[in-house]
């Protein structure tokens, strides 16, 4: 895709998106499916922050309606709803218990779910209902007893982040979109103090380029603030990291195929034990982090917090051997001015600003809402950069991988549409048919075609976000690199320098996502 850039040296562009997470992906194919031309820099790889480090929800947020954040939870039941068709092969129904242990929760968390219920419309999920003790039990096998009194259970949805981000980067390139991961921005060019283009650097190449760009959009979450530098110097803080933290346990901790969530934890947060990918995801935290980082590091704070009130509802208490994988991901909330104001009340609406240059920058949000941040970001910028106004048109266009087909079982169904053309590879070379760990279902073939069509270009690309092997499991991930290793430079072109380069920097990483 750098060759794209280099092939158009005199090009303006309507639109530079800096950034490659939900924001910016989605910001992309929201400007490019309504005729602007777009190009989209990405300083790492496509979701390797962030945006692939969340919950695994697509949710209208139980918290912030507790809240009293009426107009995001509707906003959220309403953009769940459309992802869900949009995406049916990434985005599933999942069934949530509140376990009660007091004679007033069941009640009171009821009318709550039925609030939440009626907020989602013709788009809801599925309807909540009080639940006996019993019924309890039986969606949630393992669930402490003692003083159990009933449920509730409610449906939500749940999706996988980075191949989600990964479908959108498709989407974007199919609808005449340009984009570049691992090339950072490095500086913004200007004429007459107006905004009119980037400086970039290939990190693969250090190649650099100027590109001129009637506007520029700065969608890059945590690092927001090094951009609006970049523009004004005397920048004051917008953005305030708040960190959240996930185990990642084995599927005997979570038996049935329902999700816990734990509505009041001791410090007022929301825990919640999801199943995923045949491992049960379990988090998460909101703990305020000073420096914006790419591989943020967990607190043994955080995680004894997550294994201590996991313990006290599951009838086996999870110890940090029994993790297989930690990961921690910075969320970009918008800072108010107060350092005392607790994270976990800052308001996950999203802003937009427009600085004196005209550069666009979009601060909080969630993945859930992604499509209408997108949507609201390119009306500002058409109307900043004074490019022809034309409508909105992703609330009902598929995403890449759009398939109904469900009847297939095995993982492949993630590809949707793609799964065809992945088992028609493995017919061609049935080599491909082969497990790259016996405790995970990816097979070779998955590299292959993650190297083909799906840019992944280093180890941790095809380890992290196109399989989600180091998130499920760190230890697997770590055993199955070598193989990964000589997959892709076989199809790369790489020597063996290459092989043992990529091997030290993986393991080196993967080493962070195991407790000790």
């Amino acid at each position: 895709m750098i060759k794209a850039i280099s092939e158009y040296p005199d090009k303006v562009w309507d639109v530079i998106i800096i950034g490659g997470g939900a924001t910016g992906l989605g910001t992309a194919v929201d400007a490019t499916t309504r005729g602007y031309s777009t190009l989209l820099l990405e300083q790492a790889d496509f979701a390797k922050g962030t945006s692939s480090r969340s919950t695994k929800l697509v949710h209208g947020g139980v918290r912030y309606l507790a809240q009293g954040d009426i107009s995001l939870v509707l906003e959220a039941l309403h953009e769940r709803g459309l992802l869900r068709k949009n995406a049916p092969h990434l985005v599933k129904n999942l069934a949530f218990v509140i376990p009660n242990y007091e004679w007033w929760s069941g009640p009171f968390y009821a009318i709550g779910m039925k609030v939440y219920d009626m907020m989602a419309g013709k788009l809801g999920l599925g309807p909540s209902e009080m639940i006996s003790k019993e019924e309890t039990i039986e969606a949630i096998p393992n669930i402490r007893t003692n003083g159990l009194r009933g449920g509730v259970i409610y449906y939500d949805g749940q999706f996988d982040d980075s191949r989600l981000a990964i479908n959108l980067a498709q989407t974007f390139s199919k609808n005449n979109g340009t984009l570049a991961n691992y090339c950072k921005v490095t500086g913004l060019l200007k004429s007459d103090g107006l905004i009119s283009g980037v400086e970039a650097t290939d990190l693969q190449t250090g190649k650099r380029y100027q590109i001129r760009a009637k506007s520029v959009v700065n969608a890059t979450g945590v690092f927001a603030d090094e951009i609006r530098h970049m523009d004004d110097p005397e920048h004051s803080r917008s953005i305030r990291p708040s960190q959240g933290v996930h185990l990642v346990l084995p599927k005997e901790f979570l038996k049935g195929e329902s999700a816990i969530m734990i509505p009041k934890t001791d410090d007022d947060r929301v825990l919640f034990a999801v199943p995923w990918h045949q491992r049960v995801i379990v988090g998460t935290t909101d703990t305020p982090r000073d420096q914006a980082q790419l591989e943020p590091k967990p607190l043994d704070s955080e995680i004894d917090f997550i294994l201590n009130t996991a313990g006290r509802y599951l009838t086996r208490a999870p110890k940090r051997s029994d993790v297989l994988s930690v990961f921690a991901g910075l969320r970009p909330l918008a800072y108010s001015g107060d350092d005392q104001e607790a994270t976990k009340e800052v308001s996950r609406n999203h802003q937009i600003m427009v600085s004196l240059s005209g550069l666009v920058t979009i601060n909080g949000g969630k993945w859930t809402t992604y499509r209408k941040m997108a949507e609201d970001i390119v009306n500002k910028v058409a109307m900043v950069a004074g490019l022809e106004e034309r409508p909105c048109i992703t609330k009902n266009m598929p995403i890449h991988g759009f398939s109904q087909d469900h009847k297939n079982s095995d993982h492949l169904q993630i590809y949707g549409s793609d799964r065809a053309a992945i088992l028609q590879m493995m017919e061609v070379q049935p080599e491909l048919n082969k497990p790259l760990h016996p405790d995970l279902e990816y097979l070779e073939a998955e590299v292959v075609w993650a190297i083909r069509e799906e840019m992944a270009v280093t180890v941790e690309d095809i380890l992290a976000r196109r399989t989600r092997a180091l998130f499920l499991d760190a230890r697997a991930s770590i055993a199955m690199a070598p193989r990964v290793a000589e997959i892709m430079a076989n199809e790369l072109g790489k020597d063996q320098a290459w092989i043992e380069e990529q091997l030290s920097q993986y393991q080196q990483l993967a080493r962070g996502y195991i407790l000790d």
